[in-house]
Order: C-alpha cells, then structure tokens, then sequence
C-alpha cells in the first residue's frame, strides 16, 4: 500500500467526497509550475487530426471549469476532456451530491452539471492556449437544466467553446439532469448534432452515450454517427444500474440516485465498446472509458477497439502518481 493510498483509506474517507475533489484541484493547479514533466513511455496516438502524446486522457467530470489542465498535462496525461460545461452557469445538484464506494471502487454522483458556464470556461480556454495547455483538451458540452430548447442551449456553447477546443464532446447520456438521456434517440439526436457541427466547424466532433443504452440503441447511434460525419463516439458515461456490487447495501443506499462510475462499469463499458467498434469498424475514433483503473485494462480496451482511454474514478483512488503508473504498465505491456 503505497502512501497516496493510506492517505486516501485514512484521511481522504473522512472528508466529503466533494470536498476533498476541490482541494486536490486547488492543490493540483498549485503544484503545476513544479511538478516536473512527463517522460514519453508510451507511443502518441494520431487521431482525428491531432497528436495525442498518449492514448491515456482525463474523463469528463474531473476537471470541470478547466482549472486544472496544465498540471494534469504534467501528470501525464495525453488529452484533458474539461467540463461537462453548459450555456449558462448553474450550481448543480443540493449537497451532498458524490459519494465513495471504497469496497467496489466506485463513485456515485449526482452533481447535476456544476460549472462556471460557457463564457467563463470559454475565456480560461483562450489563456490556456495562449500559454500552452501541454495536452489537447476535448471540451465536454450539456444540456443546462432549464433550458426549454435542448439545440438552442447546446448551440450556443459550442459557439462559444469551439474556437478553444482541440475537439468537442456532446453529452447526452449523464442521468443528472432530467430528460437528457431522452436526447439519445435518434430523432432527437440528429438535429441536435447537425446544430453543434454547424457552430464548430471542422472541430471534430464526438458524442458520448452511457451503459445503459440497448444494443439497438447503440447500434442507432452508431449508425448516427456516421451519417453525419462525426469524428468519433466516447463510451461510456456513468450507470444508474446497482448490480453485484460488493459495498454493503446500507452503503449504496445512502448513497442515493446518481451515476455510478469506477470498476462496476468494466464488463457494461467493454461490451458497448466491442458492439461500437463490429458496428463502425475503423471509421470513427472510439475512446472507452469506465472502469480503467490499470495498465492492463488501459490495454485490453485498446486492443478491443479503442483508440483512445480515459479515466476519472480509477485516477480519484489511484492519487497523482497512477497516470505515470498506468503509462508505464501500458509501455511493458
């Protein structure tokens, strides 16, 4: 047990999951200026146009205002996915709202799309580039809660995130905000995604679905995909699923709706990925995310079809040295 994971077991666990998130974002962006720079054990990746230093990126989730991407590029990290970012800010879910399953590995959250909105993040973009951002960083778009007009809402931000953005991310697949996961079927799909591809140009463009579509939902969005020349799917998002967990029940029921992500999401997040990939073949950048805590499964969704990883939970429990850790178990491997 290495430090990092006395201090978590110890410490972290007695503090608010939420809390505790801020203060190791605070204390990451603090760190940047000397945290020394990542050393290349893994081969980049060429990808919708850009060069990714490695295949392993930060979900969406972690670093939700673009705060902290430098010092992740410094930890290692090949892509930043920053956000879920909506048109307008808005504070999210009622407190307490991210909680720990320690015994699965897992969180549950139910933050409900906290950000700065789009304008703030827009502008801390535009210094981070004019700085040096060290990774490529996806930008991840919502639905704001009270927005009446789903295309509106999600056009303006990618009006406004676009020109910051090494690529863009339409998220319709959290189950925090009501009535977004309903955006996933086709006919609400389309013109939601024509929308965003006109305000972002030749950005490219990704969506990203969770667990819990069926086959033929997945298979919809795939054929989707292709029919309106996006650049790639990120799969998956968090499950409101429950099944064969190890946490005691009391545990899992305090911890209350939400989405569940971390290691319980390996067996639904790799089967999406091999139906996505027998679907789409080579034609679309496909980045599989939920449950990689390891080199090993960084490696196995690679060679089912990946083409880029990316990880949150598995991170949170690991501490600040896991993504050097990973990138050299993927090096050996």
């Amino acid at each position: 047990m290495d430090a990092y994971e006395l201090l978590f077991r110890h410490v972290a666990t007695r503090v608010p999951a939420e809390l505790t998130h801020r203060v190791g974002v605070t204390a990451l962006r603090a760190a940047t200026p000397v945290l020394p720079a990542p050393s290349a054990d893994v081969a980049p990746v060429e990808a919708m146009g850009l060069r990714f230093a490695n295949p392993l990126g930060v979900a969406a989730g972690y670093d939700k205002d673009a705060e902290g991407v430098r010092g992740l590029a410094r930890l290692g990290f090949g892509a930043v996915e920053v956000g879920t970012v909506t048109a307008r800010p808005q504070p999210g879910n009622p407190r307490p709202r991210l909680f720990r399953l320690p015994a699965d590995r897992a969180l549950v959250n139910r933050m409900g799309f906290n950000n700065a909105g789009a304008d703030v993040v827009a502008a801390r973009l535009a210094a981070l580039r004019q700085r040096g951002a060290g990774t490529v960083v996806g930008v991840n778009i919502g639905r704001s809660k009270t927005a009446s007009d789903a295309v509106a809402d999600y056009r303006y931000s990618a009006r406004v995130l676009g020109p910051h953005a090494d690529y863009v991310v339409v998220n319709v697949s959290s189950p925090n905000t009501p009535g977004l996961r309903d955006l996933q079927g086709v006919d609400a799909l389309e013109p939601l995604l024509a929308a965003v591809r006109d305000e972002v140009g030749a950005t490219p463009l990704l969506v990203k679905i969770t667990a819990d579509l069926d086959d033929a939902g997945v298979d919809a969005v795939a054929d989707l995909a292709l029919a309106q020349g996006l650049d790639g799917i990120v799969a998956t998002n968090t499950t409101v699923a429950r099944s064969d967990l190890a946490s005691a029940p009391d545990v899992v029921e305090a911890a209350g709706a939400g989405g569940l992500s971390g290691a319980p999401l390996v067996g639904p997040a790799r089967a999406v990925l091999a139906r996505l990939r027998a679907r789409v073949g080579e034609r679309l950048t496909l980045v599989s995310v939920g449950g990689i805590d390891s080199g090993a499964e960084a490696r196995a969704r690679l060679e089912a079809g990946a083409t880029l990883v990316q990880a949150y939970t598995g991170f949170v429990y690991g501490g600040p040295a896991w993504p050097r850790r990973v990138l050299r178990e993927l090096a050996a491997s």
